[in-house]
């Protein structure tokens, strides 16, 4: 998990949580507060909640309530060492991604043209476009395939 930063027509900073496996919130401003309930969002749509959420050591992620979250629902907070963004390398391939192919490619006028944009992006990046890392699958054909046969997921992997 990690923080995108970009910035609307109007210059007011634009701040999007880009997680592996799960959806963005994009708002002006990020709390800990915010990045919890969202989690639990995605975790309740989903029906399960992570073993484990690594992230670096933003002021985003760091408070009582994040612990608390945390113990909660017995997931485990795996905080990268400072300056080592190599720690969590899945999350820092996907924001280059996302830098190239979304936020320098868009101009956002507003918090709800943001938002549109990136879900329309996600959307693609799910079940249009395939992961040489998936075998040249999408991550909705995997997931599928998972769900279908999880022996043959393991002989394609």
């Amino acid at each position: 998990m990690d923080l995108t930063q970009d910035a609307l027509f109007s210059r007011e900073r634009l701040r999007v949580p880009t997680a592996v496996k799960s959806a963005q919130t994009i708002s002006r401003r990020t709390k800990a507060r915010n990045v919890f309930a969202e989690l639990s969002r995605i975790c309740l749509m989903k029906g399960c909640f992570p073993e484990r959420i690594q992230y670096d050591n933003g002021s985003e992620f760091i408070s009582k309530e994040m612990d608390l979250w945390a113990y909660s629902n017995s997931v485990t907070l795996d905080f990268s060492r400072p300056g080592k963004p190599t720690d969590n390398p899945y999350v820092e391939s996907f924001n280059g991604k996302f830098r190239d192919e979304c936020l320098s490619v868009n101009w956002f006028l507003s918090l709800d043209d943001a938002r549109e944009k990136i879900e329309d992006f996600q959307w693609e990046y799910n079940h249009f476009r395939p992961h040489s890392a998936l075998n040249d699958l999408t991550p909705k054909e995997f997931v599928n395939l998972h769900q279908e046969t999880p022996e043959t997921l393991l002989s394609t992997v």
